[in-house]
């Protein structure tokens, strides 16, 4: 396969969802600290029960926090032109990886649940499985299957 330098048909660059924010849980545990505070006091029974509670609520918000910040890292670039589909992707600590495919030999499989909403997106070629945004959400993938099954159809179709 030879490089292109014409428009593609279909270019994305896939991401973690980031619509759970750190903030609300951490702002949750202060509210939380506050309403429980004069209870732990006036009751001293429920001291060590309830500060053994909101150490682990601190230690899993931490946990979560530490995970999304890596997975903030995290993309792929999928470009689709009529001759050749490319997939850079990025993962921290680890070097960029380019793997190139021929839109004619390659398949689109779907991953669904008993829903029928899409849950893997896959792209097979001869000899290896290429799963796309693995870190999407349910609504994104099946977006981005849709429109990318659409863009493979043009491509088989333009050659």
């Amino acid at each position: 396969m030879q490089v292109t330098t014409t428009t593609p048909l279909f270019a994305a660059t896939l991401r973690p969802d980031r619509s759970l924010r750190m903030a609300g849980g951490w702002l949750a545990l202060v509210l939380a600290t506050i309403v429980a505070a004069p209870f732990l006091l006036a009751l001293p029974e429920f001291v060590v029960p309830g500060l053994s509670a909101f150490a682990i609520g601190t230690a899993c918000l931490a946990a979560m926090s530490v995970r999304q910040a890596r997975q903030r890292h995290v993309s792929q670039q999928v470009t689709l032109w009529a001759d050749q589909i490319e997939i850079t992707t990025t993962r921290p600590g680890v070097e960029k990886t380019l793997e190139r495919f021929d839109p004619a030999e390659v398949r689109l499989r779907l991953e669904r649940d008993g829903f029928e909403r899409t849950t893997g997106i896959y792209l097979r070629a001869a000899d290896r499985e290429i799963v796309l945004g693995p870190f999407l959400s349910t609504a994104d993938k099946s977006s981005f299957a849709k429109a990318f099954g659409a863009a493979l159809r043009k491509a088989r179709r333009a050659r």
